[in-house]
């Protein structure tokens, strides 16, 4: 009898859904929060996404696995916060300088890989009869690598392998599988392809260089592709796209949209970056033509009949080009409210650069038009994910996420003790949120990365009085200071590959 009794316990208290739900995760580089209608964009449309977070639940604490691409997707995929995690900074293994230039090399690309022993978040389903296909940047082991996408648990994959081939939209190849694709696209323009006396702000100058076939569009299509071809079993597809990440690139009949609405001064280009005639409505185009993207997305699932069966996830991989990005490339964060009045962003820990949109859309089991203030990281999808599928007793073990899983389907659930995070580039920094708290430390590398540190090295913010980091109440309230310190120092391990000075000694 108490054998039933626990059995029927067990039932009730594990979630059984009709079939396992599909897991549409959805990623966007280098979108601010304040880039979508939905967390408060009055310029930018983005109607798909905002009925996304109508019809589900809005995150309005989620944050970023670090401040940069390579180890923010580290963190979502293995469920490790950034101290523990293998890839803790931006580092390639080519010259990615000339394999943009080049227009991509296959043979001579890609980022510093995971190691093969790396149990990635496509694993988890997969292993679970999922099937798992990727579709945009990769960004953590190039080709032939331990880290390449077939070998961490995607059957297929399809787009960018390289962050710095990923500069381009109009790339002259894309990888499909484990093959590479030519496209008819020119190779990559540098500052020296424009002839004596022409004006590369010029519209007739820039679309010399323009492609005809768009990266992002492609990549849709082949993630419209895989959820059709797989609508008779469970899939997670990956989507981590390229949009809005610099070049400033668009085709026409996006741009055309925006062309014209607002006083919109031309970039010259610089930085290995191409001009552009029309910066704000190319950054305002490639984000509704993404929002486009992910609509068709959501109407084919309907079309499926799978509306009810699949969990839609939207966030972005790190913070908005504002602060110490501020115009790179011809992006105007400040025109846009892209950081929503946050402090700096991308590569800085502050919160424009880490704090990022969270949608989460269930039909079948998510209240529609719910928020949540509950913090949350990129380490946390992982549990959050295989408990919603109904694998909760599978969630692997050691992970630093914790799942929220209670929160979305509006359960009651306990408040998070702590969050970790530290980033070795610029400067290097290290920082931590207790309940309302946040401390930061800066210059832990110094001299290191792409810019030193030019603040005070701790600080400690109430976020909830001042949400912005402009008031360090460090002084104030020193035994807080020391407990988050000490927390700190447990979350840290040292790593052979990315070293932190000031913490590794």
């Amino acid at each position: 009898m108490s054998t039933l009794l626990t059995a029927l316990t067990m039932f009730a208290l594990s979630p059984i859904w009709a079939r396992q739900p599909n897991v549409v995760f959805i990623l966007a580089d280098d979108l601010g929060i304040g880039d979508l209608g939905c967390y408060g964009q009055t310029k930018i449309r983005t109607p798909n996404l905002d009925r996304m977070a109508a019809e589900g639940m809005k995150l309005t604490r989620h944050y970023s696995g670090n401040a940069v691409c390579a180890p923010s997707r580290c963190v979502l995929m293995t469920g490790l916060n950034p101290g523990h995690a293998f890839i803790r900074d931006n580092r390639g293994v080519a010259d990615t300088a000339r394999v943009k230039k080049e227009g991509g090399r296959p043979e001579n690309e890609g980022q510093f890989p995971i190691p093969a022993v790396t149990y990635t978040l496509a694993e988890s389903f997969a292993d679970r009869g999922y099937a798992t296909g990727g579709f945009g940047k990769w960004g953590l082991g190039g080709p032939s690598t331990t880290g390449e996408p077939l070998k961490q648990g995607f059957k297929r994959w399809f787009g960018y392998n390289c962050q710095g081939v990923a500069h381009n939209f109009y790339p002259v190849y894309l990888w499909d599988n484990d093959k590479t694709i030519d496209l008819k696209n020119p190779a990559f323009p540098s500052s020296d392809t424009f002839k004596p006396g022409e004006d590369p702000t010029k519209p007739e100058s820039y679309k010399r260089f323009q492609g005809t076939e768009y990266s992002a569009d492609l990549i849709a299509e082949q993630a419209l592709r895989f959820a059709r071809e797989n609508k008779d079993k469970p899939f997670f597809l990956y989507w981590p796209t390229t949009v809005p990440h610099l070049a400033l690139q668009v085709p026409d009949d996006s741009l055309s949209e925006y062309q014209g609405k607002w006083e919109d001064p031309p970039y010259k280009g610089g930085k290995g970056y191409l001009p552009h005639f029309a910066p704000r409505a190319a950054y305002a185009a490639m984000i509704t033509r993404m929002d486009r993207a992910i609509g068709q997305l959501m109407t084919l699932i309907s079309e499926l009949g799978l509306d009810e069966d699949t969990i839609f996830v939207f966030t972005s991989d790190n913070g908005s080009l504002n602060g110490t990005h501020a115009g790179l490339a011809g992006t105007d964060a400040t025109f846009f409210n892209s950081a929503m009045g946050l402090r700096d962003g991308k590569g800085t820990l502050y919160e424009g650069g880490i704090r990022a949109p969270g949608i989460v859309r269930w039909k079948a089991q998510i209240k529609a038009g719910g928020t949540s203030d509950r913090i949350t990281g990129f380490e946390d999808w992982m549990p959050t994910l295989i408990e919603l599928i109904g694998a909760k007793d599978k969630t692997p073990a050691k992970l630093d996420g914790i799942s929220f899983a209670p929160t979305l389907l509006g359960e009651k659930q306990p408040a998070r003790e702590f969050m970790y995070r530290e980033f070795h580039g610029y400067g290097g920094q290290q920082c931590l949120y207790m309940a309302n708290w946040k401390l930061i430390k800066m210059g832990l590398s110094p001299g290191k990365g792409k810019a030193k540190s030019r603040v005070e090295p701790l600080q400690l913010y109430d976020l909830t009085a001042d949400p912005t980091e402009s008031q360090n109440v460090m002084a104030q309230h020193p035994e807080v200071v020391a407990k988050m310190e000490a927390i700190m120092k447990t979350q840290h391990t040292p790593s052979p590959d990315f070293r932190m000075p000031a913490l590794d000694r």
